[in-house]
């Protein structure tokens, strides 16, 4: 390989496009471009043959999916570091993004190797709780219903989900009610309410109790966000925010003495 193809230098904007060949995921004609390009261009000859050799490597290794969490927050930052642009057509994956100006090689490989090694899953549940809640997060998806009245938030659920979920204000003790959703969670229709303290935003799951629904042993720290687990009167509640520990344990207390 020549110096010119081992040192590549930053810049290329069709880098990205790379990994979506070699997954088949390029329509014909962004393909034939993108092979057109690369006879040219020696960031994307090495880009092409890095992955090559990573997946050569890892060929045989036991392999378990990038959790949705991880997958929300990686594409949430590189989306926020991407210039404008319109993206070349893929199909597939929906997390594939535009090409990004200024990656270097070692930061693209480094994106993608993120989604190929092996992580261990410690809780798969509580992964897509997460992520449910950093979806959330995005503008325009928090709420579905907007009231700090739990009188007004509850009854919005009649009609859209199969339970009547329990809705608590808790604005005296400093977590104040902001609203509530529809969302989905264990392949079901679940009662998502919204709680703030100060500037941090709690997400409180609820839905009926019963069948084969993973349980965390309390609480756990996913991609540094807090997760509470309990079950009280039928139901399951899984609470998760990016509030300090202790003060979202407060927050579940809170819930299971109050009627």
């Amino acid at each position: 390989m020549s110096d010119e193809l081992s040192a590549p230098k930053p810049g290329c904007e069709q880098v990205l496009l790379v990994q979506a060949e070699l997954d088949g995921e390029l329509d014909a004609a962004p393909a034939a471009a993108l092979e057109a390009h690369r006879a040219g261009c020696a960031i994307c000859q090495a880009a092409r043959a890095d992955l090559l050799r990573t997946r050569t490597l890892l060929r045989g290794e036991p392999y378990e999916a990038t959790p949705d969490a991880m997958r929300v927050r990686v594409m949430a930052r590189l989306r926020q570091a991407a210039p404008r642009g319109r993206p070349a057509p893929v199909r597939g994956r929906r997390w594939v993004l535009p090409s990004i100006g200024g990656f270097g090689l070692g930061a693209v490989c480094a994106a993608a190797l993120a989604f190929l090694v092996v992580l261990p899953r410690r809780n798969d549940f509580a992964d897509a709780v997460v992520a449910s809640h950093i979806r959330a997060l995005q503008p325009g998806h928090l709420e579905d219903v907007v009231s700090t009245d739990q009188h007004t938030v509850k009854p919005w659920f009649d009609g859209r989900i199969d339970f009547a979920p329990p809705v608590r204000d808790f604005a005296a003790e400093g977590f104040p009610l902001k609203g509530g959703r529809l969302d989905y969670l264990d392949g079901r229709p679940v009662a998502a309410l919204v709680y703030q303290r100060d500037k941090h935003l709690i997400d409180v799951y609820v839905w009926p109790a019963g069948g084969a629904t993973p349980r965390l042993a309390g609480a756990a720290a996913i991609q540094g966000y807090n997760v509470v687990h309990w079950t009280a009167d039928g139901m399951n509640f899984w609470t998760v925010s990016d509030l300090e520990r202790n003060q979202l344990d407060n927050f579940a207390a809170l819930w299971r003495k109050t009627p």
